[in-house]
């Protein structure tokens, strides 16, 4: 989650009280445009000071809760840091966070928003970055003022983290230098080095492993086998009786138990889920992608359905003992096609 900054008004009204307890001596009245004056500049420091550097630009994402959506506060902010980086390259987005007024549509429904501002030092940037935010906020931009250097913007509900990274990626990528795009861009991986990572994760098992670890009723956890393939490879290849069929594209929603689309049977995060692709490729980045989701012992069987079928293994396993033979053969049989696309689920 981005960081939360005290409100504005707060942190000016804390400046003011610290004012007057400082001295008993007569002193310059200060007004609170003299004390919002003072906090844009500790703001404007404080995301210099935090910058991160790409390709030789400075970027930072800044987020400042805030009683009252003050967008001429936030280009207090970049006229800070304007004149603290006359000469330098940089981009950075500051956002208000928090309470804000409620406003009307055309079609007269409540709406909340919040100020976001991206300046920079180069146009292009900005306008990089322009481009890039409108497809990361679609649907929740109220109002957008573009002035070539600085983009002015009400976005609703801006805040999460979802938009933390949204605007470090949007920032990132508008000030990247320009590659040859026959080269790998910095930071890429091949598909090898992708499956290589994968498996680092995993305790892969040979069929044989996985055929005894099925039929183990001692085994500590319950384990399911789990057919990734598309419909047509399973009709060409054949497959094993008694696995579920949950084909690759709603793989993490059939599995994660914090969703609501999840198989009954994925209430829990120490399920051993073997899963199999023809050859043992896909099935290894399936297996890592569910361990983002928390189910750390989930793996692959080396080789595939292929491996499987050279060993001479069985076509059919044991149900699971966590469920009975006509519960196993009704899950194992419907296969989730391309089309059963994840609004649908």
């Amino acid at each position: 989650m981005p960081s939360s900054e005290p409100s504005t008004d707060v942190v000016v009204e804390r400046t003011l009280i610290q004012s007057s307890a400082i001295s008993t001596f007569p002193t310059i009245s200060r007004t609170l445009a003299d004390v919002r004056e003072e906090v844009a500049q500790s703001l404007a420091l404080r995301m210099i000071t935090k910058a991160r550097t790409v390709d030789g630009v400075r970027i930072g994402v800044h987020f400042t809760f805030s009683k009252k959506d003050d967008g001429r506060f936030l280009r207090l902010i970049t006229s800070h840091i304007r004149a603290r980086l006359p000469s330098s390259r940089y981009l950075f987005a500051i956002a208000t966070t928090g309470s804000s007024p409620t406003s009307r549509d055309t079609r007269d429904r409540a709406r909340t928003s919040n100020a976001l501002v991206i300046c920079g030092s180069d146009e292009d940037d900005v306008q990089r970055a322009v481009l890039l935010a409108s497809s990361k906020f679609l649907g929740r931009v109220d109002a957008v003022q573009n002035t070539g250097t600085l983009l002015a913007a009400s976005v609703r509900h801006i805040g999460s983290s979802y938009d933390d990274a949204a605007l470090w990626d949007v920032l990132s990528k508008s000030v990247r230098t320009p590659i040859d795009p026959l080269l790998p861009p910095p930071g890429s991986r091949s598909i090898d080095q992708l499956l290589s990572d994968a498996r680092s994760k995993l305790e892969r098992m040979t069929p044989p492993q996985a055929y005894e670890a099925l039929h183990d009723p001692t085994y500590p956890m319950p384990v399911f086998l789990v057919d990734i393939r598309p419909a047509s490879q399973r009709a060409r290849e054949g497959g094993i009786h008694g696995s579920l069929i949950i084909e690759r594209n709603v793989l993490e929603w059939r599995f994660d138990p914090r969703c609501e689309a999840r198989l009954a049977i994925a209430d829990r995060y120490d399920l051993k889920i073997i899963i199999y692709c023809q050859e043992g490729y896909t099935s290894s980045l399936a297996a890592a992608s569910l361990h983002e989701l928390g189910l750390l012992n989930a793996t692959d069987i080396v080789g595939g359905f292929a491996a499987w079928r050279a060993a001479g293994l069985p076509g059919q396993i044991k149900p699971p003992s966590t469920i009975s033979d006509e519960e196993s053969y009704q899950i194992s049989q419907p296969s989730f096609d391309s089309d059963d696309v994840i609004d649908g689920i």
